[in-house]
């Protein structure tokens, strides 16, 4: 397991949506001591963005794009890709129309296979980023139990949300393990409670996941890259950042 942590850069959505800022956000990334990025919630293009990433030194390892798009664009995700010479292209969500039927979960399935096959010639790989909507049963069969059995494990890998498979019902620890080495990525993300009962997003280390047992697991499972994401920040998403590459590396990572 690459042992630099990531920051998965929809954790500063907001400040990536402008050349300026982007530069800016990298510098911050790169000052905080992150090496590696995955460029999700910019609306930048390739070519904009390799220019900076390669001053600062990032390396992007993966992106996101919407199912959509691997569907009516590939040409474009693998010409996006290529530029910025990331191996690894996410599909972001299943929304929510391909979801409302087991009809429907099939249609989305063949999609994913079609794009990863398309992919896989041109050098790619193709993951799928879990929510928690996956893990709503339907004729007794959880949503992401299908995608992982009827997709090619050569060609269709995960980005796995710890956050999610918690708030879904998962131990992300067992989770990862079951994915084996098909959890190519994972979004490290802590869940807090509330003082009113509801589950919060926190920064690693400051909730209640099991961190230990996850790391342990990512390595038992051959994952190659962590990445820390926080859709929601209580300060500043810079600061949250921070906070949790300053745990990671008290747990190895650099």
């Amino acid at each position: 397991m690459d042992k630099r942590i990531g920051a998965q850069l929809y954790t500063v959505s907001k400040s990536i949506q402008t050349q300026k800022d982007f530069d800016e956000s990298l510098r911050k990334v790169k000052e905080i001591g992150y090496q590696i990025v995955q460029i999700s919630g910019t609306p930048l293009a390739a070519a904009d963005m390799k220019p900076v990433l390669d001053q600062y030194g990032m390396e992007v390892v993966v992106t996101h794009r919407e199912y959509e798009d691997f569907l009516k664009n590939p040409e474009e995700i693998i010409e996006y890709n290529k530029i910025l010479g990331c191996r690894f292209c996410g599909i972001s969500y299943m929304a929510k129309p391909y979801r409302e039927s087991s009809e429907r979960v099939s249609e989305f399935i063949a999609g994913i296979n079609q794009a990863s096959e398309k992919l896989r010639r041109e050098g790619l790989c193709l993951g799928y980023h879990n929510h928690a909507f996956e893990f709503v049963k339907q004729d007794g069969t959880f949503i992401m139990d299908r995608i992982i059995r009827e997709t090619d494990p050569e060609n269709v890998k995960f980005i796995v949300d710890t956050y999610w498979l918690q708030i879904g019902g998962m131990n992300p620890a067992d989770y990862i393990r079951k994915l084996g080495n098909r959890a190519m990525a994972i979004h490290f993300k802590d869940l807090q409670v509330s003082a009113d009962n509801k589950p919060e997003m926190a920064e690693i280390g400051e909730g209640n996941l099991n961190w230990d047992e996850i790391i342990k697991a990512c390595e038992e499972a051959g994952t190659k890259w962590a990445l820390v994401e926080q859709d929601i920040c209580q300060r500043d998403p810079f600061e949250s950042l921070k906070m949790s590459y300053d745990y990671l590396r008290t747990k190895g990572f650099q």
